[in-house]
């Protein structure tokens, strides 16, 4: 029987850390729910003591749990895991996890010598235990500490009752052949290390994160640390699709097992770029656009013979359809619904009649209608604000060699419908000046992404805008074969976000009474 190699999903605490990655309550509950659906053993839902949001979050998450361990990150103080415990304890198997700096240059910043720390990861995970049978302990920047003290503390933190211990490679300092030696030593020197789970969360600022977490599993650890797409800070974390596809193809030379039903690989990385604003890179392993594509001649020729010439998985493993281009402008409600069930989305009626409504329009102006198409439909759909109080009702813009652009912008303002003409350096420019003659706001933009999900001249243009205002953030997306409609359709949703959070954050603040010019 194969040993499980547990996977540790923390798309909803380190990914989100990601600069501009942050997520809406509502869209951690729904990307949670699709990990647990999944089959990940283990989710950390996030780091209650950051933030009310954060807490209520975790606790929501915790209270919807089906089948996963939800855990709450800590730091080694008594406040931290308290806060932690009153969010996670509503789950049906709830984790603390708790951590402290253990490397020279961490140490330095609490100002605490080697005694001093090891008596406080002794009371803080004991006290941890005190309140959770199931504990995770970590001594971040684990693969720059002295081994000798890092034996220390890990034993300290066993003894302590800690039931997993992680071993962060933080700044994705480490390699493969070094990643495995320090799970060996830690396995070989550590009185109770053969009781306990050892894990690995590598970051990837080398390009090794795959790489380190699989050597470590070679070497006995048995849980991964990983995210969707790899989000994360700086170059990001080891990303889950890569090591679980890893461990299934390979399993010849790593003969593990997880849990993790592969043919959701897709759909939720596609989810968890929506919902961050940070998209896929085509050529990205297992679910990027192209980890299937084949160009070459000669791939082409060996793929119409045998398909595993070219291919060592095949694309229904990760959830992709064997077909794409499957409907057009005939195409009725029921073919519709059977091909979004392909795709991976059940759609209730009333939602269905809307995305008819727009997959006619698009059908119109589009000759072919790709999967990728009907997946940015449903993207479209499903990250519109709660609050729509701004909607994009007419736009008409003047572009070409000689400036300034102009656009002409009607914007609905809580049913008023009211007109601006602004110009900008470009059409997207002068729409944005207009919504901003309409619209009283501080919010900067802080990214205007813009990505043709399909070839050819009517391709659809998916565009993604991230909007800072006071120190909260928004991201808005948007998809049309008009570039310029869809990045102001983008700019308004993000807009429409903003003004929501101001609500939930300003007791007493009406979002109907959103302030707007006049510009007439």
């Amino acid at each position: 029987m194969q040993d499980k190699v547990f996977i540790f999903d923390t798309t909803l605490r380190d990914g989100e850390q990601s600069p501009g990655a942050t997520m809406t309550h509502a869209e951690k509950l729904e990307i949670a729910a699709m990990l647990d659906e999944m089959g990940v053993d283990i989710i950390e839902a996030g780091f209650p003591i950051a933030s009310i949001g954060d807490f209520e979050a975790v606790s929501a998450i915790a209270r919807n749990s089906r089948n996963s361990v939800i855990c709450g990150l800590s730091r080694a103080n008594i406040r931290d895991i308290d806060r932690c415990w009153e969010a996670v304890k509503h789950a049906a198997r709830p984790r603390i996890h708790t951590f402290i700096g253990t490397s020279p240059l961490h140490r330095a910043i609490p100002n605490l010598d080697q005694d001093q720390m090891a008596e406080r990861i002794h009371d803080t995970v004991t006290h941890a235990r005190n309140l959770c049978a199931d504990v995770q302990w970590s001594p971040m920047d684990a693969t720059r500490t002295e081994h000798d003290y890092l034996c220390r503390v890990v034993e300290i933190a066993i003894k302590a009752g800690a039931t997993t211990i992680n071993i962060p490679d933080t700044v994705g300092y480490t390699a493969p052949r070094e990643s495995a030696a320090l799970i060996r030593m830690l396995l070989e020197r550590v009185p109770g290390a053969d009781e306990i789970i050892f894990a690995t969360h590598c970051h990837d600022d080398l390009g090794m994160a795959t790489a380190n977490s699989l050597a470590a599993v070679e070497a006995g650890a048995r849980q991964i640390e990983c995210t969707i797409n790899g989000l994360g800070e700086r170059a990001g974390n080891t990303p889950l699709e890569e090591v679980v596809m890893a461990l299934k193809v390979r399993n010849d030379i790593m003969p593990f097992t997880t849990g993790v039903d592969t043919r959701k690989l897709t759909a939720i990385s596609r989810k968890v770029a929506t919902v961050s604003g940070f998209a896929v890179q085509f050529n990205k392993a297992i679910v990027g656009k192209n980890a299937f594509a084949h160009e070459s001649g000669i791939h082409q020729d060996g793929m119409l013979k045998n398909a595993e010439t070219f291919e060592i998985m095949r694309p229904a493993d990760v959830g992709l359809t064997e077909t794409s281009l499957v409907m057009g402008k005939h195409s009725g409600r029921a073919a519709l619904r059977a091909k979004l069930k392909d795709l991976g989305f059940e759609v209730a009626d009333n939602q269905l009649a809307d995305i008819f409504v727009r997959f006619k329009a698009l059908a119109d102006r589009k000759k072919e209608i790709y999967d990728e198409d009907l997946l940015a439909l449903m993207q479209d759909s499903d990250t519109q604000a709660a609050y729509d109080g701004l909607q994009v009702r007419r736009l008409r813009v003047v572009c070409g060699t000689e400036g300034p652009q102009e656009a002409q912008l009607t914007l609905s303002v809580n049913g008023t419908e009211t007109t601006a003409e602004a110009t900008g350096d470009g059409p997207v420019d002068a729409a944005f000046n207009a919504v901003n003659a309409l619209v009283d706001h501080r919010a900067t933009l802080a990214l205007y992404q813009v990505h043709a999900i399909t070839e050819g001249t009517d391709a659809q243009a998916t565009v993604t805008v991230r909007l800072e205002e006071d120190g909260k953030i928004a991201t808005g997306h948007a998809a049309d074969t008009d570039t310029v409609v869809a990045s102001t359709r983008a700019y308004v949703n993000a807009l429409n976000r903003l003004i929501l959070r101001r609500e939930k954050t300003a007791p007493g603040h009406d979002t109907k009474a959103v302030s707007y010019r006049d510009a007439g």
